[in-house]
C-alpha cells in the first residue's frame, strides 16, 4: 500500500536518511519504500547523486561483452529472446571462434573499456567450451595485460569457475533478476536460490561478483527494495540494472514501459541502499536515452557499452564523451 507521508516531512526524511547513509549507517527495506513513495522527487534524485559523489566519487565504469553463444537455451525466463521456449527469431550459433572473440575485444581495449566480459546463453557450460573460454582468456590477458576479464555463464559449479580464475577471469556475473518472492512467475528451471549458490562459490574461491536485475517485469516496487538488500546482503558492488526492453515472441512481449519517474526512483533508491557499488546501465538503454543525464544523477556511475546480446546497445566513443562532459572520470 503506498504511503502517505505528510509533505513538510518529506523532505526532512529524504535529509535524514542521506545523511545516514553518509554516516555509514544503512537504511532498511521499510525507509527504502518510503522513500520511493516521496512526492519530492527531484530532492530524491539529488540526495542520491550526493550520496554517489561523496562514497563512490567521480570514477565511471565501463565495460564491454560478448554474446559468446546464443540461443538454443533450456531455460525458460520469460524476458529472454534466447531461450528455446520460446520463437524469436534471434540468430543461434556454439562458441564463437578465437578470431571473432578478439575482433571484439580488441575493439573495445582500442577504445579504453576497461572490462571485458564472456557471456553464454544456457544454464551452464560445457567443460569442453570451459576450456576453449580459458583458451581465449588466457591469450587476451597477453594481448591486453591490464584489461579486466569477467564472464557470465549460468550456474557453473565451482571447479569451474576455479579454471575460469586460473586463465585469468576475474569476476563472474550471475543476475538475481528480481526479488526471491517474484522470480518463479518468471522462471521455473532454475532458483534464486541456485543463483545464490553459484554467487557464494564465485566468491569462496576469490573471484568478484557482479549481480544485478532487470525492472519493468510486473514486479514491484517492493521487489526491487527486496533485490536491492539481498544484493546488498551477499555484498555486491557491481550492480546492473536493466530496463526491460519487451521481445516480440516472449511472454513480456506486451509488457507495458515503465514511466520516466519510476526508473529515475528506482535507481535513486538502489543508490540509497548501495552507496559505494558501481550502478550499471545495463540492457534497456535505447528504451531511457532521453533521461539517462538524469540517471546519472540519480546514482549511476557505470555502463556495459556497444552491442549488448539480443538487443540494441550504445556507442562506445559517445558512451565515453557523454560521461566526460557530465564530469567524471573514465576509470
Amino acid at each position: 500500500m503506498r504511503q502517505c507521508i505528510p509533505f513538510h516531512l518529506r523532505n526532512s526524511m529524504i535529509e535524514n536518511l542521506k545523511k545516514k547513509v553518509l554516516a555509514g549507517g544503512q537504511i532498511s527495506g521499510e525507509e527504502a519504500l518510503a522513500l520511493s513513495h516521496c512526492g519530492t522527487k527531484k530532492e530524491l534524485y539529488q540526495a542520491a547523486g550526493e550520496i554517489r559523489d561523496k562514497l563512490a566519487g567521480r570514477g565511471f565504469d565501463l565495460c564491454a561483452i560478448i554474446n559468446a553463444r546464443s540461443g538454443r537455451c533450456p531455460e525458460n525466463c520469460k524476458w529472454c529472446a534466447q531461450s528455446a521456449f520460446f520463437k524469436t527469431n534471434i540468430e543461434e550459433y556454439d562458441l564463437v571462434d578465437e578470431s571473432t572473440c578478439f575482433k571484439v575485444a580488441d575493439m573495445n581495449g582500442k577504445y579504453g573499456v576497461g572490462k571485458f566480459s564472456f557471456v553464454t546463453s544456457g544454464r551452464t557450460l560445457s567443460d569442453r567450451n570451459i576450456d576453449r573460454i580459458c583458451e581465449y582468456a588466457r591469450e587476451l590477458g597477453v594481448r591486453y595485460p591490464g584489461m579486466h576479464l569477467c564472464a557470465s555463464m549460468g550456474l557453473l559449479k565451482k571447479e569451474q569457475l576455479q579454471r575460469l580464475k586460473e586463465a585469468g577471469i576475474r569476476r563472474y556475473h550471475c543476475n538475481l533478476e528480481t526479488s526471491a518472492q517474484y522470480f518463479p512467475n518468471l522462471c521455473t528451471t532454475h532458483t534464486t536460490e541456485e543463483k545464490i549458490a553459484t554467487i557464494r562459490a564465485a566468491r569462496e574461491i576469490g573471484m568478484e561478483v557482479c549481480s544485478g536485475g532487470i525492472i519493468g517485469m510486473g514486479e514491484s516496487m517492493q521487489d526491487r527494495i527486496d533485490m536491492a538488500l539481498l544484493l546488498r546482503d551477499l555484498g555486491i558492488t557491481s550492480i546492473p540494472l536493466n530496463v526491460l526492453s519487451p521481445i516480440p515472441g516472449t511472454p513480456l512481449e506486451n509488457m507495458p514501459p515503465l514511466s520516466d519517474e519510476e526508473v529515475l526512483t528506482t535507481i535513486a533508491v538502489f543508490r540509497f541502499i548501495h552507496p559505494k557499488a558501481y550502478l550499471r546501465f545495463a540492457g534497456g538503454r535505447k528504451l531511457i536515452a532521453h533521461i539517462e543525464e538524469e540517471a546519472i544523477g540519480a546514482g549511476i556511475n557505470a555502463a556495459i557499452v556497444g552491442d549488448l546480446l539480443t538487443t540494441v546497445g550504445s556507442k562506445v566513443a559517445e558512451d565515453m564523451e557523454k560521461v566526460k562532459k557530465l564530469g567524471f572520470t573514465i576509470q
